[in-house]
């Protein structure tokens, strides 16, 4: 079995030069813990689990056939791909206040930002604060050198296939009765082609899975910083209920891991039959 490249936190899945325009991402699937981390808790390392996207990298192992995908090894609670390194929390980052102040988001002031803060269930994770050349190493070690990669490869698969999408993948707790098991999101439109997005709810609906868009996850920083349709780059999020893939108890991979796989295996297909369909010419302008 194909084994990831190991790209220092993260795992590169495939090549470097991308064979399809398809580029796939998992971000919150970590399960690494680092020392300084376990150090530093005042709650049982188990209370970390509520921030992972739990074993969604199985799922995306299961539906990836040729794409480039990364997968971040470390856990959510050390650093959090998917937020902007600018969120950082006054109260768990002596640095957050250095520089320019920065207006705090909805996020953030839930205690889920850059380095979360606290977990539902569990409160405030840790006995103090980092110091901020602690996150600012973090910052440069695991989270620009994955937003770098992902940037290349799309720039990659668009140089090649006039098109690049991003399909950024997540996992959720099971909403109310009767909301959505698979949301999608775009920033509301912002980070990708509405035909992409239609191509997928009509995807999910054929499979017989409920799905949404934009409601409650509209997509973080990573469909935000790397969407950008005017050039030919789309990113889309997915977020996929976890009853749909593990145990009863939402903790290991169950029974429904083989037909999610093949659910996420199908997005990708549309995917890139969507990106073959709107492919040609263009120039780029300067980003």
């Amino acid at each position: 079995m194909e084994r990831g490249v190991d790209q220092g936190s993260f795992d590169r899945w495939g090549s470097g030069d991308p064979v399809s325009p398809v580029i796939i991402s998992v971000p919150h699937a970590g399960r690494e813990y680092p020392p300084a981390l376990l150090a530093a808790l005042r709650v049982p390392v188990a209370a970390l689990v509520g921030l992972e996207d739990r074993y969604v990298d199985a799922v995306a192992c299961g539906a990836r056939g040729v794409e480039t995908m990364l997968v971040q090894r470390r856990g959510r609670a050390w650093i959090d791909l998917n937020r902007a390194e600018q969120e950082r929390d006054p109260r768990v980052d002596e640095g957050a206040c250095a520089g320019r102040p920065v207006p705090p988001s909805p996020r953030l002031r839930s205690g889920l930002g850059l380095v979360p803060r606290r977990v539902s269930g569990a409160g405030d994770l840790w006995r103090g604060r980092f110091t901020g050349a602690a996150i600012e190493e973090r910052i440069a070690v695991d989270h620009r050198p994955y937003h770098a990669a992902l940037q290349g490869l799309l720039r990659a698969a668009r140089a090649k296939f006039g098109v690049a999408v991003l399909l950024d993948l997540h996992s959720m707790p099971p909403l109310a009765v009767g909301e959505p098991q698979v949301v999608i999101g775009d920033r509301f439109g912002r980070s990708a082609g509405a035909r992409f997005v239609a191509r997928l709810e009509a995807a999910v609906m054929a499979a017989g899975v409920s799905c949404g868009r934009n409601r409650p996850y509209a997509g973080g920083d990573i469909t935000e910083r790397h969407g950008r349709p005017s050039l030919r780059i789309h990113a889309i999020q997915i977020e996929l209920d976890r009853s749909l893939y593990l145990d009863d108890r939402l903790d290991l991979p169950g029974p429904g891991l083989g037909a999610t796989a093949a659910l996420v295996r199908r997005l990708i297909d549309v995917l890139a039959d969507e990106a073959g369909a709107g492919a040609g010419p263009i120039a780029i302008a300067a980003e």
